[in-house]
């Protein structure tokens, strides 16, 4: 069941998910309302599951070296099984901050975050070793971050 949502519900989102330590109060000045009924809001979008967490954005460069790549991911079979398997392995590996199954010529797109290309490479030989199914990927190193912003919730109503 769909959650009916008005401009103010998603104005918190939105803030929110370009600034998630925001104070109540500011937040509920933004949205032109009053704290309380702010944080009423917010807890039924909470418990609705439209928001699932709070993070704090890090900037990566300033921990130390690093590399962010993109990979590609086509499985060897296409059964439910093999799918299932996969994410599995995939849930178990902490370099891989994201992954998305996708449609087209690949089954997946991850976003993987190592120290260096040798614990990339690394990684990827242990995911091919497994027995996570993986007949091929490409890999995509990120050289400059260029734009990483919040969906523009506005947009998708």
């Amino acid at each position: 069941m769909q959650t009916r949502l008005d401009d103010r519900d998603i104005a918190i989102l939105a803030t929110l998910s370009r600034e998630g330590r925001i104070a109540k109060t500011e937040l509920a000045a933004r949205v032109n309302l009053s704290p309380t009924p702010c944080w009423d809001r917010m807890k039924r979008l909470e418990k609705a599951g439209l928001i699932v967490g709070y993070r704090a954005e890090i900037d990566l460069a300033a921990l130390g070296p690093h590399v962010q790549v993109f990979v590609t991911v086509e499985l060897e079979s296409h059964k439910a099984e093999s799918f299932q398997t996969f994410e599995r392995t995939i849930a178990r590996m902490d370099q891989v901050t994201s992954c998305w199954a996708i449609g087209g010529g690949y089954d997946y797109l991850m976003q993987v975050v190592c120290k260096d290309v040798v614990a990339f490479q690394d990684l990827m030989d242990g995911l091919l070793e497994s027995r996570a199914g993986v007949r091929r990927y490409y890999s995509y190193i990120v050289t400059k971050p260029v734009k990483a912003d919040a969906p523009a919730l506005g947009l998708l109503r």
